[in-house]
């Protein structure tokens, strides 16, 4: 059982899919791991380190991933400089684990049925109890939650805690955040630490007792539909909703120093929650960070990837945030690929037993078929057949 670890050529990409720790301990279970040459430079491993650890380090590209049994990567395939895809590099028969995007790109799934290629989306992980040390999006949303605040903070011409000075007392900030999932509960507890106020919005009124526990003001919005998706995700709400939903939110905007917006559908385009008519209401200096800037942005003026400042206020739509953390993001996320790893590998061999729920969920090929059906729904209304 060959294991490899491809290079990330994305520019904005500094995470590596395994490091030397875990390699170590896979290696003591038998598997031969292949680690491309550099792959860890910019998540400060060495390759030197891969091999103390019991790793060979490959040069040749090619090699690395045409003679891979499982191929493991963060980002998506992309297509190389001498146009050839990554994806028809990997040999037919060939396991892919990466973050794939299939719902956002589901034409990825066709490219790798094509070549024959078993493919594993982290995406999917299924937010169980029993998957939450696979959960890759939420140990990443962890990470994009804690430092939004941080550029918040820095952004922010002000305090974040309350001061108490010879020349008087300082009010803290005020901080809102928008949606508790994973990265909001986050920037709460964030935010808390460094002495703002925080209040936070969600539509799912389940998780108003995780906002509260952390020292945060819920702002409840009562709707007549169900809010929650599969998964515990937000689900995608109609347009009444919607509007009920910015008529609550909006004086809350207009009174934040700081707003965080972390609400995303998978597959789908973020919802817009702040209106330019929210963000011109708000004080000159206040702060806008976008964390579903990828996804086109929770505020109508956020420009992904960018800083501007409109009408006085500054939004910030940062892109991969994770990446800008690569020590911890990498450790979190090699954790994850090798709790996935021990369901897939049994006797130093490849096991799917798609009887298995987590399995079952994150496989998006195998051989010759597109296996889940919310990818296939997304292919089909990619191609407009009906």
């Amino acid at each position: 059982m060959r294991l490899a670890v491809a290079k990330e050529i994305e520019v904005c990409e500094r995470r590596v899919a395994l490091i030397p720790d875990t390699v170590a301990k896979l290696v003591k279970q038998g598997v031969e791991v292949w680690v491309e040459a550099g792959a860890g430079e910019r998540a400060f491993f060495s390759d030197e380190a891969y091999e103390k650890a019991g790793a060979k380090i490959i040069a040749d590209t090619t090699t690395l991933w045409g003679e891979a049994d499982i191929l493991l990567k963060v980002s998506p395939p992309q297509e190389r400089e001498n146009g050839r895809s990554e994806i028809d590099m990997l040999r037919p028969g060939a396991v892919l684990i990466a973050f794939l995007n299939p719902l956002g790109n589901p034409s990825v799934a066709q490219q790798l049925v094509e070549r024959k290629v078993t493919a594993f989306s982290m995406e999917l992980i299924p937010r169980t109890t029993r998957a939450q040390s696979i959960d890759a999006l939420s140990s990443q949303a962890s990470i994009a939650g804690y430092k939004a605040v941080l550029i918040a903070a820095a952004a922010l011409p002000k305090y974040f805690p309350m001061l108490t000075t010879a020349a008087g007392t300082i009010a803290p900030a005020k901080v809102f955040i928008m949606g508790a999932g994973v990265a909001g509960l986050q920037a709460i507890a964030t935010a808390r630490r460094l002495g703002a106020v925080v209040e936070a919005f969600d539509i799912r009124p389940a998780v108003k007792e995780e906002v509260q526990s952390l020292g945060a003001k819920f702002v409840e919005v009562k709707l007549e539909e169900e809010t929650t998706a599969a998964g515990g995700y937000a689900k995608e709400i109609s347009e009444a909703s919607k509007q009920r939903t910015q008529e609550v939110v909006t004086e809350h905007v207009k009174n934040a120093d700081v707003v965080i917006t972390t609400a995303q559908v998978p597959g789908k385009k973020a919802p817009i929650l702040v209106t330019e008519e929210m963000v011109a209401q708000m004080k000159p200096g206040s702060v806008i960070v976008d964390l579903a800037a990828e996804q086109g942005g929770n505020c109508a003026c956020t420009d992904p990837g960018k800083d501007i400042v409109w009408n006085g206020v500054t939004i910030i739509g940062p892109i991969n945030l994770p990446s800008s953390m690569p020590v911890h993001a990498s450790q979190l996320y090699a954790k994850n690929l090798t709790s996935l790893l021990q369901l897939l590998i049994k006797d130093k061999a490849l096991q799917i037993n798609f009887a298995d729920d987590i399995i079952n969920a994150a496989c998006i090929t195998h051989e010759s078929e597109i296996r889940n059906q919310r990818v296939k729904d997304s292919l089909q209304a990619l191609s407009g057949v009906k």
